[in-house]
């Protein structure tokens, strides 16, 4: 018989392990209890875009998705919204009228110098135009990109944020019918009207970007951020050199053109600082040159310029804060925090040199070119301690304080103006301007307004009553007016036949009406085949184009034998002869792939002349790699395969003639198809059947059926290796295999190779095709 355990042994046996069961629960779940979740996961260490990022896993990767930055979903005006229209309803003089009245105010947060707000605004215009460079067309004031990263937290544009808040009243009463960009640029004329400049004219039409600038190349320089004392160490130049200033070899690394990081354009104190006059004006030459600008438009925009108001030195740079893209949230986008007295006015701090160059900083004359030269100038420190130049004889004029009435200030210079003084180049200039003041505005004034309309490209996009489109100014890249009735379907049916009876192969055709479109640059709006500048110098020169020139010789015959043969004086002008032969050349290549189909054909392109081409400014759009064409210049050097390799560049030009990535990749695959490589070889073309508009190409790159082997030892060359044999059958380049290693661009790639692909590729080629040929039609579209 069992022994009995006593009821109070059980009740205390149980009880026991009660509380044994309660203290496991208590720890098992004391999350929950505490309202956390017992699975873990209650710590968030990032969000969308926290770091580590795509880009920090694989930094060499290609960021094709910069195709689609500032795209319609980041646009709030939408996609319908007609900026022309509504540009062209605002009273442009009541406009004007609210501006000035407003440049010669001033408000408690941040008071005006002199009591005008007109110096403050020509430097904002100014230093937002001033970012353009030659090489690329990037930069520049026509879509406002100083409202936002990089440009906005650059050491040189120090208090800008300001100018662009005191204005924000009249941006916000206009509204979307008055980009920033426009607002920008007028307000800076407007400063220069109210002190007695006389501007060359306003035209209106920029459009504003909606987003940071995530992909434009400034130069090689890295700061971190996490560890400067201060934000004035953004300004280097240690990586964008070769040799040394002075040297034969003093090289700047294109596209650049800001010698230093987080500068417009050069370092005022000379560079490092060193306040040499010589080596300033060595950097100025360059900068400016690469900016577009020759010897005589630099010293105007730099003399003219500094004319008006001051530069701002009064608190050391390690004083002031960070810069708007690194300040605290409740600066609420501004930047600089200044901690001296009130922040801003007589404690005001931006480049660090302190002082004006002129007796009477508001008012347009040639005081600063007569003190330049009329005095010896002796080298100081601002309060800040940068170093600046101020009149050897104390007797010289001074200048007015800005806000402290009646205490005065000796002029000062910096050394960037000392160096026009002692270039051999620039001092007969200023000599000139100081003997002709009438001239000086003169040429101030067209230089003013090429600088901040040089990215606008043809005038038909120029808006407002102040245009001036009576002018052809060179650097607009004029083009003559249509001057004779233009060709009817009829005629383009018969156009088509003479192109057809020239001989020329399909790919010849395609070609060449490719070379002559793909020059254009949707950044600054030049190039295209509108003016047929593929037949002038310096174009029709480039090894390149050397394939152009037997079918451009036999289009000019074709387009005589038509004038001959009209009536009405009707024409047809080479540079519209030379898409047709495009639009050709695609429909034949369609037709025999079975897929018949009329390639769009716009009429209306003109010709232009050597007279009305700056050949020296069009040498800057010569390709050096062309990955639509599998053109690699031959001076790119082999390194660059790995330290910047083709098809980045490719990436660059695809980006350059405003291609998303579906456009990009089918646009590749259609001219493998058509046989446009620039020397005529089979590099990339994965066919049988060179001449017809097939997704060869695609079936190809994404098949398994191949190996892909270098060709030689950097990696730029492969051959295409049957798996089943190791046949070669085809050769190509980086910008063939790029589209099948890259997963974006593969993606979009199996796409045109699937069996229903086809159909697909010859309808969306077509489509990019004209394109590609209508961008530089800004007569037909804004």
């Amino acid at each position: 018989m069992a022994r009995r355990v006593p009821r109070i042994a059980r009740l205390r046996s149980c009880f026991t392990q009660w509380r044994m069961l309660e203290r496991v629960f208590m720890e098992d779940y004391k999350d929950v209890l505490a309202g956390k979740c017992p699975f873990g996961g209650d710590r968030i260490g990032g969000a969308q875009t926290s770091k580590p990022t795509l880009q920090d896993w694989y930094p060499n990767r290609l960021r094709v998705e910069q195709l689609h930055r500032n795209g319609p979903r980041a646009n709030p005006l939408g996609a319908d919204f007609d900026y022309k229209a509504a540009f062209e309803a605002i009273d442009l003089p009541a406009l004007k009228a609210e501006i000035k009245a407003f440049l010669t105010s001033s408000v408690a947060w941040w008071p005006s110098d002199y009591g005008n707000y007109g110096p403050q605004m020509i430097r904002m215009a100014w230093h937002s135009a001033g970012t353009y460079r030659i090489a690329d067309g990037r930069g520049g004031a026509g879509e406002a990109m100083q409202r936002f990263a990089p440009i906005d937290s650059w050491w040189d544009n120090g208090n800008t944020d300001k100018s662009r808040r005191l204005i924000w009243p009249i941006k916000q009463k206009y509204g979307a019918a008055l980009s920033w960009a426009d607002l920008m640029v007028l307000t800076g004329n407007c400063a220069l009207e109210i002190m007695g400049f006389p501007t060359y004219g306003f035209a209106g039409g920029r459009h504003d970007a909606w987003g940071a600038d995530d992909a434009t190349y400034w130069g090689p320089e890295v700061v971190d951020m996490t560890t400067v004392k201060s934000f004035d160490e953004m300004v280097n130049r240690d990586k964008r050199w070769r040799g040394q200033n002075g040297d034969a070899d003093y090289d700047l690394e294109q596209p650049l053109a800001a010698t230093h990081q987080s500068l417009i354009y050069v370092n005022p104190e000379g560079p490092y600082a060193s306040g040499d006059p010589m080596a300033s004006a060595r950097d100025i030459r360059i900068a400016f040159t690469r900016m577009a600008m020759n010897d005589e438009e630099t010293v105007a925009l730099i003399a003219g310029g500094h004319a008006f108001g001051k530069s701002h030195g009064m608190v050391k740079a390690d004083r002031i804060g960070a810069p708007p893209e690194m300040a605290p949230i409740e600066q609420m986008g501004l930047g600089w925090h200044n901690p001296e007295g009130t922040g801003a006015g007589e404690f005001t701090m931006t480049n660090g040199i302190e002082g004006s160059w002129t007796p009477d900083p508001t008012q347009w004359d040639n005081s600063y070119l007569e003190n330049l030269f009329k005095f010896e100038w002796e080298q100081t420190r601002s309060p800040a301690g940068a170093l600046q130049w101020t009149p050897v004889d104390k007797s010289a004029p001074h200048t007015p304080d800005a806000h402290i009435a009646g205490k005065t200030h000796p002029l000062m210079m910096m050394t960037s103006d000392i160096a026009l003084k002692v270039d051999p180049v620039y001092r007969p200039i200023c000599e000139r301007f100081l003997t002709d003041f009438a001239y000086f505005t003169e040429q101030f004034s067209k230089a003013w307004y090429k600088l901040t309309h040089r990215d606008m490209g043809p005038k038909e996009r120029y808006l407002g009553e102040e245009r001036t489109i009576e002018d052809d100014l060179l650097w607009q890249d004029p083009i003559p007016p249509v001057d004779h009735p233009l060709v009817d379907a009829a005629d383009i049916a018969a156009l088509k036949q003479a192109i057809l009876a020239s001989g020329h192969s399909v790919s010849d055709l395609a070609f060449t009406a490719f070379s002559a479109a793909s020059t254009f640059r949707h950044s600054d709006k030049r190039g295209g085949a509108n003016g047929a500048r593929i037949a002038l110098a310096p174009q029709k020169d480039w090894a390149i184009n050397a394939r152009t020139r037997p079918v451009i010789d036999s289009l000019k015959r074709v387009a005589a034998d038509f004038a001959n043969g009209a009536s009405g004086g009707k024409a047809v002008s080479l540079a519209d002869l030379i898409v047709l032969a495009g639009c050709v050349a695609v429909e034949q290549a369609a037709t025999a792939a079975g897929a018949a189909t009329e390639v769009p054909f716009t009429p209306g392109r003109m010709d232009t002349t050597d007279a009305l081409t700056d050949a020296d400014s069009f040498e800057w759009l010569r390709p050096v790699v062309d990955g639509f064409r599998n053109y690699v210049d031959p001076n790119f050097d082999a390194v660059n395969v790995a330290d910047l390799p083709p098809e980045q560049l490719f990436l660059d030009r695809a980006d350059l003639l405003a291609l998303s990535a579906p456009e990009w990749v089918v646009l590749t695959g259609g001219l493998r198809a058509l046989g446009a490589n620039w020397d005529g070889s089979s590099d990339g073309m994965f066919t049988d059947r060179v001449g017809v508009l097939t997704n060869d190409f695609f079936t190809v790159l994404t098949s398994m059926d191949y190996e892909w082997k270098k060709a030689d030892e950097q990696g730029s060359r492969f051959s295409v290796v049957a798996r089943d044999g190791g046949d070669a059958r085809f050769e190509a380049t980086r910008c063939d295999l790029i589209f099948g290693a890259n997963s974006q661009l593969r993606a979009i790639a199996e796409v045109y190779a699937a069996a229903d692909g086809q159909a697909r590729f010859v309808r969306d080629f077509v489509a990019v095709w004209d394109k590609v040929m209508m961008l530089d039609r800004y007569d037909v579209h804004q």
